[in-house]
């Protein structure tokens, strides 16, 4: 008889270990999409350049090509281009920039935006200030829009000795519809 409480009591254990472990499994897949997206967020890591309130104050005198890249999903009828395809800019010199977005449809839609900064490693370095990408963009039917960018790169990228020696950077956007609204 004793031996059958205990191994009611090990089996008891095991099951509530598991389902611990099942319960535990299902939160972190949850919160690992939005705890890696603040991760990338802060970090600049994998090509996400960081979110800045403030311009910056200082402007070194050596300079870096950002190169503006558009793409539209394939379910979304826009137009997306910058209106200048190259800038050169001083390093920590806050710059606007403005791409040109166009509805060929006769419905109103809704786009959202996403971002990325090449190579990754200078991503930590793109600061952007505004950007039409924080938010969804609505264009009624045949609307054509101008949405500004406001960005710097951080003088700190002198001082990695990865990117330091870098000439070129390259933002990218892809704008997808946005079904949810």
């Amino acid at each position: 008889m004793n031996f059958f409480n205990l191994k009611y009591s090990s089996n008891t254990s095991l099951a509530v270990g598991l389902l611990g472990i099942v319960i535990s499994m299902v939160i972190l897949a949850y919160a690992s999409v939005p705890l890696y997206n603040y991760f990338c967020k802060v970090t600049g890591f994998g090509g996400t350049p960081k979110i800045y309130s403030q311009e910056s104050v200082y402007i070194t005198d050596s300079l870096i090509d950002v190169r503006l890249d558009s793409n539209v999903g394939s379910t979304l009828n826009w137009d997306f281009f910058p209106e200048q395809r190259t800038h050169q800019i001083q390093i920590g010199e806050n710059k606007l920039i403005n791409y040109v977005i166009i509805n060929n449809t006769d419905q109103a839609l809704n786009g959202t935006a996403v971002y990325n900064v090449s190579p990754a490693e200078a991503a930590k370095y793109f600061n952007k200030i505004e950007c039409f990408c924080f938010q969804n963009t609505e264009l009624k039917a045949n609307e054509k829009k101008i949405m500004p960018v406001s960005f710097y790169i951080d003088p700190e990228i002198k001082n990695d000795q990865y990117v330091a020696d870098l000439s070129e950077v390259t933002l990218s956007y892809t704008f997808y519809e946005n079904s949810d609204t």
